[in-house]
């Protein structure tokens, strides 16, 4: 059984003070907050699309009608809870929102945090409006467990400790199990356990730490693969001073020359092959823990001395720069180790007289205390971007106080894995509240993400979240009293508060948007100061910015954490089972704040679907290219850009960032030596980074797979299968468009088979006996032989949009309003007239309506679900017959997530893993990966 321990806090003598008393945001008096959506009921079934197999199924669940299929995918199979096919089970995210929220509404009344009940019902309302509305989400573990029969873990990030004692290993070894099994991570600094170059007091030797991590690995793996199909998130950490510092720095760079030599000898080695268990360490992510002492020898060149734990002497002198170097080649090779920033990190802790901050969690965001643990909570920044492109700071202000005050009542009644855990948690009360969709929001404002707009703009919106997330701390101390051990660390805390409000002070801001919310922080600040200096504080911790990667797909956010958009064309599934490739709703929206006209928004939108970048777009400045740079692709953000988001935002965060820095596969481990050198020279407190397809552990793609398949088969392939043509008819429904393209008129004539499918085109463009007549006519004959052959519509239209040549421009189509050359308007006219929506969707080809629809954040699919509805009505009342349905293959050629539509448009397979429940390929999200299909993490929630 999992250890436990009771979430339930002795009240507090309060004596005079007032709860909270809670304003209004979002709702009404007298009205309900889910009476103001509309609802809907869906059917949520989800395969595993490699092999058909059904994973989840689940009729007639309720959710608001604007909540994407994705979105409801997710909540439905990962957060309703009950036995499925039971009365018991939830049905609607009203139950798993009410289910929620009234145990956070309960726990604050009965401790006091709110002035009446009626404050209660309000907090109560508004909670329930942010949820409803995307606007904000809890960590998984809140929605796992709150409400239910389960102990009520609300925390998905912990860090324990370890000592040089075998008990304390052990005890290392079950706690990180008890955490893996219900599906959180943890981190621990194993510096403690003396080196393998000193003596035991029996008179042996020393294992040494990393001969311990070996047991631990095996752990994790086996309570994986025993539970839940995802990865056992872990992170260890090794300090730069311990003698065994080298042999750590090595041991998965060593790894993985092992995974090579296996796979050139013919063994299974991809991610989840029978033969990658061999391997060690791939459980964990390893860091080492640098200090400033390190790092200025590194920058002089000078020598460093590695110290025996128990004894704190000098057992070996090294260059510093040559074990600098030892980390970025094994970075370079494997992408591990990471490295965290010591001192960095502990000048900013609140609570140095309660001991110093030594680890992090898996993702690296989360760093305090050992034996703690922090719950976390993001915000959908995008959902605060008026339509004028003002930020909504009042709101903003308004939703950060609402959440901190739910945040800490959390804690009032969490479980927790162990005593020791929960001491820590309940006597600090470390808070992790951060956002998600940045990068979406600095693209719709026109804001480059590497930029000193986008930075300064980042780090203003930041500064706001923490400033007023202690401000509301500080006046819960008021109400509830501070923290247990704040009385210890006050000077320490009031210290890192006016470090916060210094650096705002120094943040530069270049526009109207920036300088507004700046102000607004700078207000935060101040009050925080005044309030904190009266009450003191809350919460030792208040903010952090995790990778948000299942909760990012709950509130639809287009971009994860801090990181800026994957790329600019995405996977989307639809209504009744469909999916497209969109060009992402921020870019109309970028287009349009930049000025551009509609007719102009339309081409470049239609180029980006096409090519999926913008380099050449029609009519797009070469100026406004950087507004549109992505993590992948054509103009792909460099390292260091990514370095400089990270240093502009981290001085108004209590903890760390969980971001990977990607580099190219060309970059050099003098690279990596830069990222890491710069990370330290800019204040960070953390850094990771990860060069392209420097692991081998990694699935084979589904192409490369196939096409290893087709060389095996070459001599069993069948006898060729020539094409049969297949006639029209002599009596043919037909239909005939006149158009004009920059003034020169013509006919197009498109038959079709009469159980539908264009079978024909004549076109008419010239003067009849002219020599472009006849080319005309050739080319007609051509076109309609090849439709009766089999060749699909979509093939050619493929092949002739965008097509540049004399006469182009204007055209009198309202749908198609510019046309690079005649060929372009045809086959786009053909597109719209004779493939289903979905093809086109893929191809960029849009109506007026349809395009009017997605420039205002509208789904056009909802279009066609109506026509759809009514012929599946009229089919089935007919009773027609079909032929049987012919075997599924195991693999589609068709991209099924994000990540393979950037591969399919870039011609390589990228290094995400494909996901263990349902074989979609993963995205990045932080230092993490995260499932679109079922929203599965290979991290912490």
């Amino acid at each position: 059984m999992t250890e436990t321990v009771s979430g339930s806090a002795a009240r507090r003598g309060r004596g005079s003070r007032k709860g909270l008393k809670v304003e209004r945001i979002f709702t009404t008096p007298g009205v309900h907050p889910y009476d103001t959506v509309r609802w809907e009921r869906r059917d949520v079934v989800m395969t595993n699309w490699r092999d058909g197999s059904v994973n989840f199924e689940q009729h007639g669940v309720e959710f608001p009608d604007f909540w994407s299929v994705n979105a409801v995918n997710i909540v439905t199979s990962k957060y309703f809870r009950g036995a499925l096919g039971t009365p018991q089970r939830e049905h609607s995210l009203k139950q798993l929102i009410d289910r929620v929220v009234k145990v956070y509404v309960d726990t604050g009344l009965a401790e006091g945090y709110f002035a009446s009940e009626e404050d209660a019902e309000i907090f109560d309302h508004e909670l329930k409006y942010a949820l409803v509305h995307q606007m904000f989400s809890f960590n998984s573990p809140v929605w796992f467990n709150v409400g239910t029969k389960s102990p009520q873990q609300v925390s998905a990030c912990f860090i324990l400790s370890v000592d040089d004692s075998m008990e304390s290993i052990l005890d290392w070894y079950k706690e990180e199990g008890i955490i893996f099994k219900g599906g959180s991570g943890a981190g621990v600094n194993l510096s403690r356990i003396r080196s393998s170059r000193e003596l035991l007091s029996s008179g042996g030797t020393a294992s040494g730490p990393v001969s311990f991590m070996r047991g631990a690995d095996a752990s994790a793996g086996t309570i994986k693969s025993g539970g839940a199909t995802r990865r056992a998130a872990k992170m260890v950490v090794l300090d730069v001073d311990h003698p065994d510092i080298v042999e750590f720095i090595e041991t998965k760079a060593r790894e993985e020359h092992k995974i090579r030599a296996l796979r050139d000898a013919g063994f299974d080695m991809d991610l989840g092959g029978k033969d990658i268990v061999s391997v060690q360490y791939q459980n964990a992510n390893n860091s080492v823990r640098v200090s400033d002492e390190f790092m200025r020898a590194v920058e002089n060149d000078g020598e460093f001395g590695l110290r025996a734990r128990l004894t704190g002497e000098v057992v070996e002198t090294v260059k510093a720069r040559d074990l600098f170097r030892q980390m970025a080649q094994a970075a370079w090779e494997c992408a591990d180790p990471g490295i965290q920033y010591d001192d960095t990190i502990n000048d900013w802790h609140t609570n140095p007289e309660s001991g110093r901050i030594t680890a992090s969690n898996p993702c690296s965001e989360y760093m305090s205390l050992d034996n703690s643990s922090c719950n976390l909570a993001s915000i959908n920044l995008l959902k605060f971007l008026r339509d004028d492109d003002t930020f909504d700071v009042d709101t903003f202000v308004k939703l950060t106080e609402l959440i901190i005050t739910a945040m800490d009542i959390s804690i009032t009644f969490a479980d927790f894995p162990t005593e020791k855990i929960a001491k820590t948690t309940r006597d600090f009360r470390q808070l992790g509240i951060g956002y998600a969709n940045l990068g979406a929001l600095l693209m719709a404002t026109g804001h480059a993400y590497d930029s000193e707009g986008g930075r300064s703009l980042a780090a203003t919106i930041t500064s706001l979240m923490t400033g007023t997330a202690y401000r509301r701390s500080a006046e819960l101390a008021g109400i509830v009293g501070p923290y247990n051990g704040y009385a210890r660390n006050a000077e320490a805390h009031k210290r890192v508060m006016r470090k916060h409000a210094a650096a705002n002070d120094q943040i530069r801001t270049l526009d109207e948007m920036s300088r507004a919310v700046h102000a607004a922080a700078t207000k935060q600040w101040q009050q925080c100061l005044k309030i904190g200096e009266k009450n003191g504080y809350r919460n030792a911790q208040a903010s952090l910015l995790a990778p948000t990667g299942t909760i990012g797909l709950m509130m639809d956010c287009d971009t994860t954490g801090i990181e800026p958009d994957l790329a600019l064309v995405k996977f989307k599934k639809l209504v009744g089972g469909g999916s497209m490739q969109i060009v992402n709703h921020t870019v109309p929206r970028a287009l349009k704040k930049l000025g551009y006209q509609q007719e102009q928004i339309e081409a470049i939108v239609e180029y980006i679907a096409e090519h999926g970048h913008v380099v050449d777009a029609p009519g797009l400045r070469p100026e406004h290219y950087e507004v549109f740079d992505c993590a992948m692709g054509e103009r792909a953000i460099s390292p260091m850009g990514h370095v400089r988001m990270m240093a502009a935002v981290q001085p108004f965060l209590s903890g760390a960032i969980s971001k990977t820095v990607n580099m190219p596969e060309h970059a050099t481990v003098e690279d990596i030596e830069k990222v890491y050198f710069e990370g330290w020279k800019l204040g960070l407190k953390a850094l990771a980074i990860y060069r392209d397809n420097c692991k081998v552990g990694q699935p084979l793609s589904a192409a490369k797979k196939a096409d290893k398949s087709a060389e095996a088969q070459a001599d069993k392939r069948p006898a060729e299968v020539r094409p049969v043509r297949k006639r029209l008819p002599k009596q043919r429904p037909a239909t005939v468009t006149r158009f004009s393209v920059a003034g020169a008129e013509g006919y197009m004539t498109a038959s079709t088979y009469p159980d539908d499918g264009l079978g024909e085109v004549f076109l008419k463009l010239g003067k009849q006996g002219s020599t472009l007549a006849g080319v005309m006519d050739a080319f007609s004959m051509a076109i309609s032989i090849s439709l009766q052959y089999g060749v699909p519509l979509e093939t050619w239209v493929e092949k002739f949009t965008n097509m540049r040549f004399e006469p182009a421009g204007m055209t009198d189509d309202p749908d198609i309003r510019m046309a690079t050359s005649v060929m372009d308007y045809i086959f786009r006219r053909l597109a719209l007239d004779h493939l289903p929506y979905e093809t086109r969707a893929e191809l960029g080809i849009f109506t007026a309506e349809e395009r009017a629809m997605q420039v205002n954040g509208e789904d056009p699919a909802t279009l066609h679900a109506d026509a759809e509805l009514d012929r599946e009505t009229l089919a089935q009342s007919a009773e027609i017959s079909k032929p049987a349905e012919q075997p599924r293959p195991a693999a589609e050629s068709r991209p099924q997530s994000s990540m393979e539509v950037i591969e399919s448009r870039q011609g390589r397979t990228a290094d995400a893993p494909l996901c263990l429940t349902c074989g979609t390929k993963m995205r990045p999200a932080g230092s993490c990966y995260v499932c679109e299909g079922c929203g599965s993490t290979s991290g912490c929630s």
